[in-house]
């Protein structure tokens, strides 16, 4: 391969504590040893990228870093014979981006079992429009499908309904089938949400109970919390026997306080989901869904797509909570 530098956009802490972002030209001979190399096309924003641009040793422990846990391209070399140059594919979490640098670049160097072939029925854009938080919302409805779970049974909750998670759980549950109750602590996205799918918009308060009582009158079959604290202790307590609580969220709080009540009184089932770990059978298995059957009509309408230098300000908005839907980076080659 002729192509030495590439472009970055690079996370480094100063010697005063605080931490600067800028874009800067790496040498490919310095990103790590991987199996594939990967050409970027496009890359997605996710919560946790936010907090690595801020230095969040919690998420990157050494820097300078590249973020990025998504990554969506074609296969500039390869050291397997599993992938050959020239094949489409995305890497979404595992430790891409968290302490191996991410793809808000150019290139990225990766482990072949982090990789997945881009499943047929969808192109490199719209696999990032889905990325982790389509995925992390499939994996939900997977999961609860597995322990039963069907549209018959009546509506799913959505908490956090307007960010990426959310919006994504909306529009795969509605293209499964589902009634939705979207539950949204902002007043200016009933429109929005309903578009995805949504039957019912809420506010935050129908889903947030912070009574002492263990279960109180059932308002629906399942959910998918991104919000975890008192919501997801609600969402538990007020599901209907049998039903199914995908859990991925701690932006309320990762304090859980519940009893064991709606468990052993009304077998409701607390799933939770890791996205960064899920086993790539089961990946490759919800990818597939997302790609058929679960696949969101007009994707394009779900996010905004910017350049690397155009970043910063989505940034922001997703630490500040006030980011709406997915926001995608289409990289310049």
């Amino acid at each position: 391969m002729n192509i030495k530098t590439f472009k970055a956009f690079r996370v480094s802490e100063q010697s005063d504590g605080k931490y600067n972002r800028q874009i800067i030209e790496r040498n490919i001979a310095d990103l790590p040893k991987g199996d594939v190399l990967i050409k970027v096309q496009y890359a997605a924003l996710n919560y946790k990228d936010a907090l690595s641009f801020s230095g969040n040793r919690g998420v990157t422990r050494k820097y300078p870093h590249t973020p990025g846990i998504d990554g969506a391209g074609i296969i500039a070399e390869s050291k397997t014979a599993q992938f050959k140059a020239g094949d489409k594919v995305l890497v979404t979490s595992y430790d891409l981006g968290m302490n191996t640098d991410g793809a808000f670049a150019e290139y990225i160097s990766v482990p072949a079992a982090w990789v997945i072939p881009l499943p047929e029925g969808i192109n490199l854009k719209e696999s990032m429009i889905i990325g982790t938080a389509g995925l992390t919302a499939g994996m939900g409805l997977y999961k609860m499908e597995k322990m039963g779970q069907k549209p018959d049974q009546g509506a799913i909750a959505v908490s956090g309904a307007s960010g990426g998670v959310g919006s994504m759980a909306i529009g795969i549950l509605a293209k499964a089938g589902y009634e939705v109750i979207a539950s949204t602590g902002k007043t200016d996205c009933t429109e929005y949400l309903k578009n995805l799918g949504a039957t019912k918009v809420v506010d935050r308060a129908f889903v947030t109970d912070d009574s002492s009582r263990p279960l109180i009158k059932p308002k629906w079959a399942g959910a998918i919390d991104t919000v975890g604290g008192s919501t997801l202790s609600t969402l538990i307590k007020g599901c209907q026997p049998q039903g199914n609580i995908a859990a991925c969220g701690l932006v309320s709080s990762p304090i859980l306080s519940t009893t064991v009540f709606p468990f052993i009184l009304n077998g409701v089932n607390l799933l939770g989901l890791d996205s960064a770990t899920f086993p790539i059978k089961q990946r490759q298995e919800v990818w597939n869904k997302l790609a058929s059957n679960w696949q969101l009509p007009n994707m394009d309408s779900l996010a905004t797509i910017c350049k690397l230098n155009e970043l910063e300000p989505y940034i922001e908005a997703m630490l500040k909570g006030e980011s709406k839907g997915r926001v995608v980076v289409e990289m310049d080659h």
